[in-house]
């Protein structure tokens, strides 16, 4: 289907902006994912390769000097208090002391539960925005920081590049990744990540690679299989999507992806999608729209 760019938005005043409207929260992917061992507080060490796309949410921030932070509008499944973008905006407010707060409105286009990072997404652009919006004047590295207190996938989208990953997703190196066209295919599941980080036969001990071996490395990801075993949906979207080019799920699931070879070709596989799933077209993207906006 057509859709815009995601893009940085533009405002009347640069320097003392009063809102940001249709700030993008670009998806990811994850090209492979590798659980390579388990650390004493029960978190997983994990190796990945996060590639941005160009299709995503927006949120709109409107500024309030009354030091409210609220979200307006309703997100089906998502209660105000424990949305990431809420706790993205209070984190950033208790952090930096700020008097200030904001309206935010937040336009969902990707499934939550997918694995393509969607809440993680819109809570880093959440810390991006706000950081403007108030003046507080955090760098990506001070961003990053806040955005692990709240979720593994948080500091990726604030690095706001193609990236190699290690530790608990947070270790993170520049990743140079030709452009690509992908489909994305949301097989109607929810996968819930802490049920499949839980999984007892979880493979938790494969052998780490290193980034400069990484595109000549044999790859996986090794949460593929719990997903599929528990929702078997998924592997069936892995394998309608499979007849046309490799497929593999994406994070902790459900959605799976596979790289096309032109927009052509993508625009032809997802108008023969099933009825049943929702399939999309996705181009690679360089940098997050707002990556400028940190230094």
């Amino acid at each position: 289907m057509d859709r815009p760019a995601l893009t940085a938005p533009t405002t009347a005043d640069d320097r003392h902006p009063t809102r940001l409207d249709a700030c993008p929260a670009p998806a990811k992917l994850n090209l492979f994912l590798h659980v390579v061992g388990r650390r004493a507080d029960g978190y997983h060490l994990l190796q990945t390769a996060f590639r941005l796309l160009d299709w995503g949410d927006t949120l709109d921030f409107a500024l309030r000097s009354d030091g409210r932070i609220r979200r307006v509008n309703e997100v089906p499944g998502v209660a105000e208090a424990d949305d990431l973008v809420v706790r993205a905006a209070r984190l950033l407010q208790t952090h930096t002391r700020s008097t200030l707060g904001a309206d935010i409105t937040v336009h969902k286009v990707l499934p939550m539960g997918g694995g393509i990072g969607g809440g993680s997404s819109d809570a880093a652009t959440t810390l991006i925005a706000l950081n403007r919006l108030w003046g507080t004047g955090l760098s990506r590295t001070d961003l990053q920081a806040l955005g692990l207190r709240l979720g593994a996938d948080v500091p990726v989208f604030v690095f706001g590049r193609d990236a190699f990953a290690e530790g608990v997703g947070e270790a993170l190196q520049p990743l140079a990744l030709p452009p690509a066209w992908y489909v994305v295919v949301s097989p109607g599941v929810s996968v819930p990540t802490a049920e499949i980080f839980s999984a007892e036969d979880l493979t938790r001990n494969t052998t780490p690679i290193k980034m400069v071996d990484f595109a000549a490395s044999t790859t996986r990801n090794d949460l593929q299989a719990v997903a599929c075993s528990r929702y078997p949906e998924v592997q069936r979207a892995i394998d309608w999507l499979g007849a046309f080019a490799p497929a593999m799920m994406t994070g902790s699931g459900a959605c799976v992806f596979a790289e096309v070879p032109s927009e052509v070709e993508a625009d032809r596989i997802t108008k023969d999608c099933p009825p049943r799933w929702k399939a999309w077209k996705a181009r690679s993207l360089s940098r997050h729209p707002l990556y400028e906006w940190l230094q």
